[in-house]
C-alpha cells in the first residue's frame, strides 16, 4: 500500500496576496479620482462662479451709481460747466504704493475727496473702455477683499482725482473676481477711457503700453508716470493722465501691465 503524500497548494497565498494589493491599488485609485474632483470643483468655483457673481455685483453697482446721479440731476438745477472741478485724489508729489492689482495693496484706502461722494459700497465712478466692452466701477482703494475682489477697479491711494491735474491711476484683476481688465493688452494708441463720475465725463486717450514691469516700479502711478525700471518708458511732462495697472502674464502676479493716457482737451 502506497504512503499518502499531503499535496500543498502554493497558489492560494499568491491569490491572497495579489487580491490584497489589487484592494491597495483601487482604493489609492478611488482617493485620486476624489481628490482630483475635489481639486476641479475648486478650480471651476475660483475661475468662473467667482467671474459671475464679481460681474454681476459690479453691473449692479454701475446701474446703482448712474440711478443715483440721475437722481441728482433730477433734485438740483443743472450746472456750467467747468463748476467744481474735480478735487486731486492726495498730494501731486505722492507716488503711492507699488503698481500691484493683486499682491500688495495700501494700509488704508485714502479719504473720498468734496466731488467725488463714494456710495455704502466705496465705488464713486465708472469706468468704460469702448473697444473692450468694459464697463466697471472705480471705487477708492487697491485692497483685495474691499475693493479689487468684488470685480471693481480700485484708485491707488494719493493718485489724482479723474481730470485732475496728475495721474489718475488704477488697478484691477486680470483672471477671477470680474477680471475687469484681463484684456487690456488689446488696447491701441488712440483707444478711449471713459470716467464718469456725478454726470460729468473725462475722456482720456490711449498713448503709451508698457507690457512688462516689476510689481515695486512705482514710478508707473507718479503724477508724471514714467517707469523706474524702463526709464524710457512714460512721460517727461506734467499733465492730467491716466493709468491701468494689471497682472501679466495670466494667471500670474510676477510683473504688472501697465497702460498709459491724456486728457482730452
Amino acid at each position: 500500500m502506497r504512503d499518502h503524500i499531503p499535496v500543498v497548494v502554493q497558489g492560494r497565498g499568491r491569490r491572497a496576496r495579489r487580491a490584497g494589493l489589487v484592494g491597495v491599488l483601487w482604493a489609492t485609485a478611488e482617493l485620486t479620482v476624489t481628490v482630483g474632483v475635489v481639486v476641479l470643483l475648486l478650480v471651476v468655483h475660483q475661475v468662473w462662479w467667482t467671474n459671475r457673481q464679481a460681474a454681476a455685483a459690479a453691473q449692479e453697482q454701475v446701474r446703482s451709481l448712474e440711478q443715483s446721479w440721475a437722481l441728482e440731476r433730477a433734485g438740483s438745477p443743472e450746472r456750467a460747466p467747468g463748476d467744481d472741478p474735480p478735487a486731486s485724489g492726495g498730494p501731486a508729489s505722492s507716488p503711492g504704493p507699488s503698481a500691484s492689482s493683486a499682491s500688495s495693496a495700501p494700509s488704508a484706502p485714502a479719504p473720498v475727496p468734496s466731488g467725488r461722494t463714494a456710495g455704502p459700497s466705496g465705488a464713486y465712478a465708472v469706468l468704460r473702455i469702448p473697444r473692450l466692452g468694459l464697463v466697471v466701477p472705480v471705487a477708492q482703494g487697491i485692497d483685495k477683499r474691499a475693493v479689487l475682489d468684488k470685480g471693481y477697479v480700485g484708485q491707488y491711494p494719493g493718485t489724482a482725482g479723474p481730470g485732475a491735474q496728475g495721474n489718475f491711476a488704477l488697478a484691477g484683476h486680470r483672471n477671477t473676481h470680474g477680471e475687469p481688465f484681463r484684456y487690456i493688452n488689446r488696447l491701441r494708441a488712440g483707444d478711449e477711457l471713459i470716467v464718469d463720475m456725478r454726470g460729468r465725463r473725462y475722456t482720456y486717450v490711449v498713448g503709451k503700453i508698457l507690457s512688462e514691469t516689476t510689481e515695486r516700479d512705482t514710478g508707473v502711478i507718479a503724477p508724471v508716470p514714467r517707469s523706474l525700471v524702463k526709464p524710457e518708458q512714460g512721460y517727461g511732462e506734467p499733465g492730467a493722465y491716466i493709468t491701468l495697472t494689471t497682472c501679466t502674464p495670466e494667471y500670474s502676479s510676477k510683473y504688472r501691465l501697465v497702460v498709459w493716457g491724456t486728457l482730452r482737451p
